[in-house]
């Protein structure tokens, strides 16, 4: 079994709900448990300001998928849950990314690992930093320490 982290997101249709059934749903992948959530977040929108806030979390898996195998998954997920795509940045019923899948490094077209941009993003260090404190990404740090710039910039735990 391999330990992989997923960020989820959703600003329509009932964002917190969205997620919950995301939780749900990732715990149905094939050959897939899910290990923990974290608590939800309330996040202001980046890039497309013209939409609702998000709310955030991230989840602990862990999966006998590959990379590949667990991004097609993660995007039939959204596909099921109506994500569509029309821009940038544009308001999503579900939005799910792979963060980081063991320690592996990997750049191809379809998959970055880790994500290329979650050490920028205080939506996903401060669930991920919830969930797995101990976590350092591979030449950045510790979660912990990654995520405390974020603590006091409009992102709001919302509880369990």
């Amino acid at each position: 079994m391999h330990k992989a982290y997923v960020a989820l997101g959703s600003n329509l249709s009932s964002p917190d709900l969205q997620i919950g059934n995301a939780f749900t749903a990732l715990g149905k992948l094939p050959y897939t448990t899910l290990v923990s959530q974290s608590s939800l977040y309330e996040t202001a929108p980046i890039g497309y300001n013209n939409q609702p806030d998000f709310i955030n979390a991230v989840a602990e898996v862990s999966t006998q998928l590959s990379p590949k195998s667990l991004l097609t998954a993660l995007l039939s997920i959204e596909k099921d849950f109506g994500r569509e795509r029309p821009f940038a940045n544009a308001p999503r019923v579900l939005d799910l990314d792979l963060l980081c899948y063991e320690e592996v490094m990997l750049e191809t077209e379809f998959l970055s690992l880790p994500h290329p941009r979650m050490h920028l993003r205080g939506f996903v260090l401060l669930p991920l930093a919830e969930i797995a404190p101990n976590l350092v990404l591979s030449g950045l740090g510790n979660v912990v320490e990654l995520a405390e710039p974020f603590k006091n910039q409009g992102i709001t735990k919302l509880g369990n």
